[in-house]
């Protein structure tokens, strides 16, 4: 019995097109609708918060005097004064902040990705990053205090706040330059060791250019999460209402001690200096993170 060859020559038939039913027409129709109401249930309150911050904190911040003045003998009750000093406090141990724990958390995230996967150094130095994460800004805080001031008899200052934050802002960095080293594709890696570059010289010339725009975005995150934090800046540091340059001596306004010092303040004038160093704190770190974008842009490696 023999069977019949396929012609050749006749075009394939492809199947017939069904139509969407109207049982598929209508769950699309109901997920839609619960993803824009999750949209609408996260977006709403955002935006409340925005909007309810630039009413309120807008009028300080429109006159000159709060940017080049602080509230040195000024009483409560009187209108005026300037947020000169707490500005200057938040941007010097942010950036001080920064500037010590960058470097280790990049320097780390190298070291789990590039070098010590499956050692067991790595796994230690895993568990602590995952212990960090997870750390209370207060604890941090006090951690600090029993060692620097407590142990070591050193006084209270805003660089001993700056370490508290060092352990709040370290985990972050160390898990977004993990995560963006890893989406590095392996054959760059690959290539640069086929021409006889070291390893070394591939990390720093090719591996980290390529995933810096990521980096830097969690160098963002990390910073504008310290430079809010209240708890740390009260148990290591006093509120002082005027401009001092000494980080390592002396009380040091920033903009949340400021929000907690003014807070308090039953006066209309505390009223309006609160919200408008909430806003303040909302532009800088506005700023920062358009510093970064600009950073991140100009610095990848752009392929053609």
């Amino acid at each position: 019995m023999s069977t019949a060859a396929p012609d050749l020559d006749q075009p394939a038939r492809l199947p017939a097109f069904q139509p969407v039913g109207g049982a598929r027409k209508t769950k699309n129709a109901i997920a839609t609708t619960l993803v824009w109401l999750a949209f609408a249930v996260a977006v709403i309150p955002l935006v409340w918060v925005l909007w309810t911050v630039i009413e309120r904190g807008l009028g300080p911040l429109l006159d000159a005097g709060w940017w080049t003045h602080s509230l040195s003998g000024l009483r409560p009750y009187e209108t005026g004064g300037g947020a000169y000093h707490a500005i200057f406090g938040t941007i010097v141990q942010g950036l001080v902040t920064a500037v010590l724990s960058v470097p280790i958390g990049i320097l780390v995230g190298i070291y789990l990705v590039e070098y010590g996967a499956r050692s067991r150094l790595a796994k230690v130095t895993t568990f602590m990053v995952d212990i960090l994460t997870g750390v209370p800004s207060i604890v941090a805080a006090l951690f600090v205090y029993a060692l620097w001031i407590t142990t070591f008899g050193l006084s209270r200052s805003a660089f001993a706040v700056t370490l508290a934050l060092l352990l709040l802002m370290v985990p972050v960095v160390v898990r977004t330059t993990e995560e963006m080293l890893k989406i590095v594709p392996d054959e760059l890696r690959e290539a640069s060791y086929a021409l006889g570059i070291p390893k070394w010289k591939t990390i720093v010339k090719i591996v980290v250019p390529t995933a810096l725009s990521g980096i830097v975005t969690g160098v963002m995150l990390g910073l504008a999460r310290v430079m809010g934090e209240t708890a740390p800046a009260l148990v290591l540091v006093a509120y002082a209402p005027f401009i001092n340059f000494d980080v390592f001596d002396g009380n040091m306004g920033n903009l949340p001690l400021m929000m907690a010092d003014q807070f308090n303040n039953p006066e209309a004038a505390g009223f309006d200096r609160t919200w408008g160093a909430a806003m303040t704190l909302v532009l800088i770190i506005m700023v920062f993170n358009l510093i970064a974008a600009v950073v991140s842009r100009f610095s990848s490696v752009k392929t053609k």
